[in-house]
Parts: C-alpha cells; structure tokens; sequence
C-alpha cells in the first residue's frame, strides 16, 4: 500500500504548468513539523515536495500562497534523471489525490479573496438557523 497523509504550510507559491497535451500540473513544497521535538527542544520540519494534475492543480494555484496550510493525501512516486554533468539524480514526490484548503488567502484582480477555517462557523445568532425539535416516533429508523 502506497499511501500518504501530510499537514503542513506552503513553502513557496505554487507553480501551475501545462503539458504539451494541456493538462495542468501544480507544484510546490509542503513544510511538515515532526511530531517530537529534538534535543534543543524545537521541533523540526520535513520539506516534501507535492505535485497536483488537472483542475486541483488550477484549484491549487488559484487560492494557495506561501505561508498556506493545507491538508494532502496521494501517494510516494520515486523517479531519477540525468542531470547535465553526467551524474544520476533521484526524486521523490507526494503525486496528491486530494488537497484540503485548511486557511489560505489569495487576491484576485476583482477584489480580496480570503478564507480560514474558523471563519466558516456562524458569528452570530442571528446566522445560526433555528432548528425544530424531531419526535424519535418520527424517524423511519
């Protein structure tokens, strides 16, 4: 099984490309705090590098920046190359399935665009719709 699940931040703004047969690809690195702190007490960080394909990937460039958190889940996808001084370079990717916006903001030439995961709960009461009481007698289970 080749599964990955990473929390962390944007290290830099995502990169959007397109294929020569026009499908978009996104990519940017994810900084990812350890669990456990090190000897100094401070916890370091993991730099894994993500890549997303077709409308997540526009998705991703649109609303993500550096500084972002979000959530991703994919998979490990090993590949090597050969770089221009002859020698063998290895990489690895997280190839995400799904990229869950946690905060983010982004302008976009219209106006501010703008989202964190707190601000989707109701501030008021006023917001909140009333809800009916439901007799258990009711339910068809």
């Amino acid at each position: 099984m080749n599964k990955v699940v990473l929390i962390g931040n944007l290290t830099r703004d995502p990169e959007l490309q397109t294929t020569t047969s026009g499908v978009s690809v996104c990519r940017f690195s994810l900084a990812v705090t350890r669990r456990f702190a090190n000897n100094e007490g401070e916890r370091d960080a993991d730099f894994i590098n993500i890549v997303v394909w077709r409308n997540q990937a526009e998705n991703c460039h649109k609303y993500l920046k550096k500084g972002s958190k979000c959530a991703v889940v994919g998979r490990i996808q090993t590949s090597s190359y050969d770089a221009q001084d002859g020698s063998k370079r290895y990489t690895t990717d997280v190839v995400a399935d799904e990229v869950e916006f946690i905060s983010t903001t982004r302008s976009n030439g219209e106006g501010d665009f703008s989202y964190e995961a707190s601000e989707s709960r109701p501030s008021s009461k006023k917001e909140t719709a009333e809800l009916e009481e439901i007799d258990d007698d009711s339910l068809p289970f």
